[in-house]
């Protein structure tokens, strides 16, 4: 019995050698690292997707990463492909927000967001911008709420579809404002955008990926940004916070996260994270995200505990949001 038990011991030892050489091999010679984007390419999420994946390459040793697309489903489709992958850091998941509004517009899901991965870090924030269509009377947002209030019944609000992220702004604005107005689904952000600078739809809150353009070329009207402070974008740059035209502690980011399989070995995580914060610097990298309307992210979220804790809270501010409104995905 004791023979048996040394035999025991000695193969749970050769096992957690062999998977702590795995970990520090990580990425091994010859594999690929796949970055699942749980939304169509040609997208912001993915334009992300694939700016990140040219700068992990040289802190990852070279290593060959591909992005795969697989979407549908209001992103969870594409998240619960990597919640079932192998926790050996080849397979990755890099989403936005709807990480933490998922839990709310989905009664069921396949996966637990809090519990299902291991967390390596916060990417960027990507602004949210308040417009409307090019004949709306109002010039600025006071005269806007003059004219919601006036007008409520027949104003509609458009949104790139349900848990997209103009449809979650545009919860959070009726909710601040405490008027219920007419949603007008679209199945993405280009269509919608295309109504409301044809004079179809009456406003829309999207984020900067979408609406700078349109903003610079004056195509539509603009009445605030929902960061904390002002945008530097030479374009965006007048255009006043929300906090500033009088509605406190609207703040939306559509932020974009990196994701493993629960399970991955501490050692992984921690290479991913370190390469991840290299990409993070990378001029290239940040050029492009300055090119979509992205601030680089450079706090503690980086960190893989804090951008457990950020996505936590985030749930926690979203789901009473979303239940409220009564609107659900499934």
């Amino acid at each position: 019995m004791p023979k048996l038990f040394s035999y025991s011991v000695l193969a749970a030892v050769t096992a957690l050698v062999a998977f702590g050489a795995q970990a520090q091999e990580f990425p091994a010679a010859g594999r690929t690292i796949t970055i699942v984007v749980p939304f169509t390419a040609g997208g912001p999420t993915d334009r992300v997707a694939r700016d990140l994946a040219q700068a992990l390459i040289k802190p990852l040793g070279g290593a060959t990463i591909v992005v795969d697309n697989t979407a549908g489903a209001g992103s969870s489709i594409g998240t619960a492909k990597v919640a079932r992958a192998a926790p050996d850091g080849y397979t990755l998941l890099l989403n936005h927000i709807g990480m933490a509004t998922m839990p709310g517009l989905y009664r069921k899901l396949p996966f637990d967001v809090e519990n299902d991965f291991a967390y390596l870090g916060v990417i960027n924030d990507v602004p949210m911008t308040l417009i409307g269509k090019p004949n709306l009377p109002a010039s600025n947002y006071k005269e806007l709420t003059s004219y919601i209030a006036a007008n409520k019944s027949t104003i509609n609000l458009a949104n790139a579809g349900i848990g997209s992220a103009s449809h979650l702004c545009g919860l959070l604005f009726q909710s601040a404002i405490k008027t219920e107005l007419t949603g007008v689904p679209y199945k993405g952000a280009a269509p919608a955008i295309a109504d409301l600078m044809g004079n179809q739809v009456d406003l829309l809150c999207d984020q900067t990926t979408n609406t700078s353009q349109q903003i610079e070329g004056k195509k539509v009207k603009a009445y605030a940004v929902t960061t904390a402070k002002r945008l530097t974008t030479p374009g965006l740059k007048d255009l006043p916070t929300m906090q500033e035209v009088g509605v406190p502690n609207f703040e939306v980011t559509i932020w974009h996260g990196l994701y493993a399989p629960k399970g991955t070995p501490p050692a992984v995580v921690k290479k991913i994270n370190d390469a991840l914060k290299v990409a993070l610097k990378d001029p290239t990298f940040v050029k492009n995200e300055e090119g979509l309307g992205a601030v680089v992210a450079s706090d503690k979220r980086v960190e893989p505990a804090e951008h457990k804790k950020f996505v936590a809270a985030e749930i926690a501010k979203w789901t009473p949001i979303i239940k409220a409104a009564g609107v659900y995905a499934d």
